[in-house]
């Protein structure tokens, strides 16, 4: 098999939770067990940060990459979904996994993994796991697919676990409240490793309180006392930071959620500059100021506040969930312009009725689907938004959502396109 075909057998052969939905998850860790096994416990060989969560994973994950690579350490990332291609998911030092990696794990090792019958995710992070020690990665930022508890990733024992927030999401397997959903990602705290919270609710931290001392683990909650005390976005989409001990930062990422991800990475680092690693969070720190303003370039983060280009203005965000479009809504209506136009789709498993509730009803809104088979028809979600007061028509692709879109826009105008990770990807991928 070739790139495209060895994608393809990844994609359709095995189980895959992001296409398929929940006949895609599989709940434990009998297979990644074996697959560690298999391949010699790769994770062993170098250092790891643990980085859960419903919302922010990604931003904290690809923000502590680019402040320890520009420390001079050799960085594997670990993330998930993939916007464009595959090979996004697994990086080191921002380069992606080659495609002949991939085609040559996927044709020496399918004899061993495929009567385990196991997830896409499971092989994935099986391949990611092995690709870092191949390429002698110092430290391996590893993102949580899942939970917590019982996703893949969890056999690793890091330097410092991350869990950035909790909102609902995934009720389905993580549980319908918040201190249930808490409960399975505190399952990533590990006996005596240092635990960073993001931010916390009266209703979670009692739970991560009691894990945390279960498991002798030291724990800082990052909102109790925050070093990133304001936020202001940039005309280019990036954010002003004003600080308590570091003065003031740029970084290339958008989105006034940014300020919280922001907020956890520094907690992050502080644990792991406690173990003797470079950063030290001095003021005149090069690695910290250089990392937070090129983190997109260093680590390939696409989808966070994108902005695209500057007349009209086109932003992407794969914010996908409740959480998410608390601070997506927020944004939206500091946007000044002429008119804002909506491209917007979601996937089945997403409260719908709610995100509905935070959009702006005064955007011109332009329904979709992405390529996935999880997504909601855009005739149903145009149908439904009708009850909420959106309007606008309903387009079969997110390409030719957006280029209806761009057709009717003006220089002033504001066009955002987002909803979910799929949508964002199928405008990367079609439109850019």
């Amino acid at each position: 098999m070739d790139y495209l075909e060895t994608c393809d057998y990844l994609y359709n052969q095995i189980p895959m939770f992001e296409k398929q939905g929940a006949s895609g998850y599989k709940e434990g860790l009998a297979n990644t067990l074996a697959l560690d096994e298999h391949f010699g416990h790769p994770h062993q060989a170098y250092a790891t940060v643990h980085v859960a969560g419903t919302n922010g994973k990604g931003s904290v994950s690809h923000t502590i990459a680019s402040i320890l690579q520009e420390s001079g350490y050799r960085i594997g990332l670990y993330t998930s979904p993939h916007l464009v291609d595959f090979r996004e998911r697994i990086r080191v030092n921002g380069k992606p996994i080659s495609e002949d990696y991939v085609v040559d794990f996927v044709d020496k090792e399918r004899s061993f993994f495929e009567p385990l019958h196991p997830s896409f995710f499971e092989v994935t992070t099986a391949l990611a796991l092995k690709y870092f020690r191949d390429m002698e990665v110092d430290i391996a930022i590893i993102e949580v697919g899942l939970g917590g508890r019982l996703d893949c990733t969890n056999i690793i024992t890091p330097l410092v676990s991350v869990i950035t927030n909790i909102s609902f999401d995934h009720t389905q397997f993580l549980g319908d409240t918040l201190a249930k959903i808490a409960a399975e990602k505190a399952g990533i705290i590990k006996k005596g490793v240092p635990v960073v919270i993001g931010e916390n609710h009266d209703e979670t931290r009692p739970v991560f309180e009691a894990k945390a001392r279960e498991m002798n683990a030291p724990i800082v909650f990052a909102e109790d006392q925050p070093e990133v005390v304001k936020a202001q976005p940039l005309p280019d989409g990036g954010m002003h930071y004003t600080t308590l001990h570091l003065g003031e930062l740029d970084g290339d990422l958008g989105g006034i959620y940014q300020l919280k991800n922001f907020n956890t990475a520094l907690f992050a680092l502080k644990q792991l500059a406690l173990q003797g690693y470079l950063y030290r969070g001095q003021k005149d720190n090069f690695e910290l100021t250089t990392g937070l303003k090129n983190v997109a370039n260093n680590t390939g983060l696409m989808g966070r506040w994108q902005v695209i280009q500057s007349a009209p203005k086109v932003v992407c965000d794969t914010g996908h969930n409740v959480g998410g479009w608390q601070y997506i809504s927020k944004q939206l209506s500091l946007q000044h312009c002429r008119q804002m136009h909506i491209v917007f789709g979601m996937v089945s498993d997403k409260d719908v009725e709610t995100v509905f509730g935070m959009l702006p009803k005064d955007a011109v809104y332009y329904f979709t689907q992405a390529n996935n088979k999880r997504a909601i028809s855009h005739k149903v979600l145009a149908a439904n938004a009708v009850g909420y007061g959106l309007s606008g028509n309903s387009y079969p692709s997110v390409r030719e959502a957006y280029n209806a879109a761009l057709n009717v826009a003006e220089e002033d105008d504001f066009i955002f396109v987002g909803g979910s990770s799929y949508v964002v990807g199928d405008f990367l991928k079609t439109c850019i």
